[in-house]
């Protein structure tokens, strides 16, 4: 066969592709993510500022991308749609599309939706959408679980339909496949006492057999499975409605086998959220981090489902069968080393008259929530404070619960002006010197006012009001810090 020169027009493109290929992933569409902050107790927004609505929702990894689908609700907190974004580091997340709404299918027209997860079948190449399905938002009769299955994954999502698994009730929900690519479901049973776990079948759309009652009569909702390292992790929540509770967690090594008891994760209140999901961070290297994701309720608030905020923490493992998770106002996010840490070195701020620790009033995340002094207990991040220098010797003074910073209220300069949290900001009245006073402790002046602060009336009282005050060398403006 006679060979010829290749033309021009191949050439170039020829040579276009080497240079592409060469320039590797300079391109923003193949850079790995850098490292990101996330702030926690809030909502995030999508790049055109829109709050991303993905409440009781979970994440799945598709390629380069995390997809996260969740609820989002009507006014009235009746379901609207589940919605979907995807994100490549876990903090910007575009919006992809509605892939259920009322319009779905009929018996979506009244219908109350929570808690979507969506998995993969390799076998079939369907993604597969498990939810906890109510009659409506005000009754919780029906206690169905419900399947809905799209070819691709942020996609228009097909109703299949909804039933109780094997007859039993099923409400809050989660999913799980394991490493030999067995589908499970697990879900909240017999009025919330129980929880089940059911195979599913080779589809995902079914069942196939439930092969677990866990804690029975225990009371559990909320339920995120997960494994590491060959043990198999459920982490649940209390059922106390939207108020926050006691996070719990069991272990087994296997699915089918004997569960641990169940154990305390975080603080009585889980740092005022409740599960949603559990997910693998994992890097290019082998390192992964597992990642809590829940939701702070804004019902439990005052507002609504849309009001809520999310809390987003790392998960530690002090054993191979244990584990232990901090809070921390921000994180910072590497998916491409599959890494998640918390920011802040935090302290513990003790009145020298009282011996009492300066505290948020009834663990309150609230804008202009007032400070006290309370008796100290460990562990309680109400009371822990991180000391953030600003330049010239001041220090903004951030709480850990809120992620909200130590002011005096409007910048007052008066005498018994409250002290508050407020939104960290380089408003004044947020700056704070620190003075020596005494071979243990310190004083800490409003730089905007140049006064102490100070307990009200030297109290010794649990719940006396920190205010500011003309320094003038009391022990109630005089605080010892102690690192954690």
């Amino acid at each position: 066969m006679r060979r010829h020169p290749p033309c021009p027009a191949a050439l170039f493109a020829v040579l276009a592709t080497l240079f592409a290929s060469l320039l590797g992933g300079l391109g923003p569409a193949e850079a790995s993510p850098s490292p990101v902050t996330v702030v926690n107790a809030t909502q995030f927004t999508d790049p055109a500022g829109l709050p991303v609505h993905a409440h009781g929702g979970g994440v799945i990894k598709v390629d380069e991308y995390y997809y996260w689908f969740g609820e989002d609700r009507n006014p009235d907190n009746s379901f609207r749609y589940v919605s979907a974004y995807r994100s490549a580091d876990l903090r910007t997340w575009e919006f992809r599309g509605h892939v259920l709404s009322q319009a779905t299918d009929p018996e979506l027209a009244t219908a109350n939706i929570e808690r979507p997860k969506v998995m993969y079948n390799r076998a079939t190449g369907q993604f597969v959408m498990w939810m906890h399905k109510e009659g409506s938002a005000t009754d919780y009769g029906e206690a169905r679980a419900a399947v809905a299955v799209s070819s691709t994954v942020d996609g228009d999502y097909s109703w299949r339909g909804s039933f109780r698994p094997l007859g039993h009730m099923s409400r809050d929900i989660t999913t799980f496949v394991d490493t030999d690519g067995t589908g499970y479901m697990v879900s909240a049973a017999n009025e919330n006492a129980d929880l089940h776990v059911y195979r599913l079948t080779a589809d995902y759309t079914g069942i196939e057999a439930r092969v677990q009652k866990l804690w029975a009569g225990q009371s559990r909702e909320a339920p995120a499975l997960f494994k590491r390292d060959g043990v198999y992790f459920l982490v649940t929540s209390g059922a106390t409605g939207w108020s926050p509770n006691q996070q719990k967690y069991g272990t087994a090594d296997s699915i089918t086998g004997t569960w641990s008891p169940l154990r305390d994760l975080g603080d009585g209140r889980t740092y005022g959220s409740q599960t949603a999901f559990v997910l693998p961070v994992e890097g290019t290297s082998g390192v992964t981090t597992h990642l809590y994701m829940g939701d702070r309720w804004g019902n439990s608030m005052g507002g609504t489902v849309n009001d809520s905020q999310y809390i987003w923490l790392p998960l530690k493992f002090p054993t191979r069968t244990t584990l232990s998770m901090d809070y921390y106002p921000q994180i910072i996010i590497s998916t491409e080393n599959g890494t998640v840490r918390g920011i802040g070195d935090w302290n513990t701020l003790t009145a020298a008259h009282s011996g009492k620790c300066a505290d948020a009033a009834d663990w309150s995340v609230a804008e202009g929530a007032p400070l006290i002094q309370w008796t100290c207990a460990a562990g309680s991040v109400n009371q822990q404070l991180w000391f953030q220098g600003v330049g010239d010797g001041t220090v903004r003074i951030m709480l850990r619960h809120s992620g909200k910073c130590l002011a005096v209220q409007d910048a007052s300069p008066d005498d018994g002006a409250a002290v508050v949290q407020t939104t960290c900001g380089d408003a004044p009245g947020q700056t704070w010197k620190s003075a020596q006073a005494g071979p243990t402790g310190m004083r800490l002046v409003a730089q905007h006012s140049g006064k102490c602060l100070d307990v009200a009336d030297r109290s010794w009282s649990d719940g006396a009001r920190l205010i500011q005050w003309t320094c003038n060398g009391g022990d109630n403006q005089k605080w010892r810090r102690s690192a954690l």
